[in-house]
């Protein structure tokens, strides 16, 4: 079973040029399946019928997560990734002939509730940068990495794998790779630019060393940052600055697209600098722009 797997994750990687964070997403999800399957004795694809996708989604819904205590249940954000995944695998099977019928096809996908993006206050973007005093190299990094996030909307992975041919800090704009190797120009503001100069002249070249790749953004030892090494240096920079929420990385990515809608940008603008391929997913942004809007109006107008 585990061959028809590698067959969809290698046209995933060759062919739709989708993410590595996408491709481990779906090869997770899909083993979880192929491992349930052998203890029921299910050897093939082939022997596997919709009663099967059943039994398998209602056992994960009972499952207990790992370090989760005893009798929480998988979020149903979890099964919905699980449904889309057997889909998709068996959209992939049913297009390529590999299997006669394809068992997922009335396997139907539950109501997504969506969540809407959470936004730092323009207070606690002053205070995440303001720069650290005394420069060292890793803090010069970490500014210019928090300037070009908030600066830009970059997601994470496009932060970790920006290259040094991809900036054009004198024009004021970046090539970024996005999802499914799809290219966009993000323009870079001023004060993000200055952060990027002063770190590419005075923080990088004490963190290069000869195996350094091209990446922009380096580790202490002159490698390319994992994820959760970004992750943390974000999180560390977050508690040094006195920030007392709980700051994940994509909240940078939300807090540029929301703070661009409610100072006027128009929505299409801001589909294509976030590289949305739908409009759809930048709409959710409306709602935030709104709510925000309404607490302005309350705070402020006097017959609110």
């Amino acid at each position: 079973m585990q061959i028809l797997v590698e067959d969809f994750l290698q046209y995933l990687r060759h062919e739709r040029g989708q993410s590595e964070h996408t491709q481990k997403t779906y090869a997770a999800l899909l083993g979880r399946f192929v491992d349930w399957a052998t203890k029921q004795g299910l050897t093939d694809w082939k022997a596997v019928e919709l009663s099967h996708l059943m039994n398998f989604l209602q056992h994960e819904r009972d499952r207990t997560p790992a370090h989760q205590p005893e009798g929480k249940k998988l979020s149903g954000e979890s099964v919905y990734l699980e449904i889309a995944a057997l889909r998709a695998f068996y959209r992939f099977c049913e297009n390529e002939r590999l299997l006669p019928v394809n068992a997922a096809e009335n396997l139907s996908l539950p109501r997504r509730w969506k969540r809407l993006p959470k936004a730092l206050t323009d207070a606690e973007i002053r205070k995440l940068l303001a720069p650290i005093r005394p420069e060292t190299p890793e803090s010069l990094c970490d500014q210019a990495i928090l300037e070009l996030a908030y600066a830009s909307g970059l997601r994470l992975s496009e932060l970790r794998n920006a290259r040094l041919e991809q900036l054009h800090l004198d024009a004021g704009f970046i090539n970024v790779i996005g999802k499914g190797n799809k290219e966009r120009v993000v323009p870079v503001g001023r004060t993000a630019v200055s952060a990027l100069q002063r770190f590419l002249e005075v923080g990088r070249p004490k963190l290069v060393n000869k195996r350094s790749p091209a990446n922009v953004f380096l580790t202490r030892r002159g490698t390319p940052f994992a994820p959760v090494t970004l992750w943390l240096r974000i999180k560390r920079r977050v508690r040094l600055a006195g920030v007392s929420r709980n700051v994940t990385p994509h909240m940078l990515r939300h807090s540029f697209a929301t703070h661009l809608l409610e100072h006027g940008a128009d929505l299409r603008v801001i589909q294509e600098l976030l590289g949305h391929a739908s409009i759809a997913t930048t709409e959710i942004y409306t709602h935030v722009a709104g709510s925000r809007l309404r607490e302005v109006h309350r705070k402020f107008h006097p017959r609110s």
